[in-house]
């Protein structure tokens, strides 16, 4: 045993190793049914005319997509109040700019949205150095309708739909993302959303983390990314 953990021969290991890529390759087909079942579910026509601050002022929904037919909105927690973003949405962030670019040339879109005025927003993405598109929701319902932020009221009872279950938020803006598609006439839909642990997939230091003994070594503690800080804080 090394610190707790058995040691083999390399025939051992390789026999372990072996009986553990039949459950990795399985997990693989039952991921890529899960992926054909996400897309074979139905979609929603967005009714609503959205519209957002950005770098080039007031933008609609419409043309985030930037003349793709597809969106990817991540729901980046900065409360109005904030003059930082959440750390872990920024743990997230810290994953976009260099990955948009290859989504761009499969016909997809990516912006992150939040409920703080476009000026905090645009301060904290030059701190971070981010290049993604950055757009604030507020005076908009967006936020509300694909229930990522809360009212009052519903933060007063601790009840609110998030995660598709009435529930308490703990806080007036959550994690999560969205995908929408505008079809050739202009129509738009909406055609899915997940949030919680439904964004890890977002997270590749988190997959790169799964890959190593101690892995995300954060079952010890209640809150789970309780060691995350933005980028720029570690070494403080």
């Amino acid at each position: 045993m090394s610190n707790g953990h058995a040691i083999a021969s390399h025939e051992a290991w390789l026999a372990a190793r072996k009986a553990l890529l039949l459950k990795e390759k399985a997990f693989t087909k039952a991921r890529d049914d899960l992926s054909r079942q996400r897309r074979e579910l139905p979609w929603e026509t967005v009714d609503k005319t959205y519209a957002f601050e950005g770098a080039d002022g007031k933008k609609t929904l419409a043309e985030l997509f930037d003349g793709r037919h597809q969106l990817i909105v991540y729901h980046f927690m900065f409360l109005p109040e904030w003059d930082e973003g959440c750390p872990s949405c920024s743990f997230w962030a810290d994953n976009f700019d260099r990955v948009i670019v290859h989504m761009n040339h499969r016909d997809t879109s990516m912006v992150a949205i939040s409920h703080a005025a476009y000026p905090k927003l645009a301060a904290y993405r030059k701190r971070m150095g981010w290049g993604f598109t950055w757009l604030s929701s507020a005076g908009s319902d967006f936020n509300y309708d694909y229930h990522v932020a809360f009212t009052e009221d519903e933060m007063a009872r601790g009840k609110a739909l998030y995660n598709y279950t009435v529930q308490d938020p703990h806080i007036a803006e959550r994690e999560g993302v969205s995908v929408f598609y505008k079809a050739d006439a202009g129509t738009i839909y909406h055609t899915y959303s997940a949030f919680a642990r439904g964004i890890d997939l977002l997270n590749t230091a988190y997959n790169y983390l799964d890959l190593t003994p101690k892995g995300r070594d954060e079952d010890a503690e209640e809150f789970p990314q309780f060691w995350v800080e933005r980028h720029d804080e570690y070494d403080r």
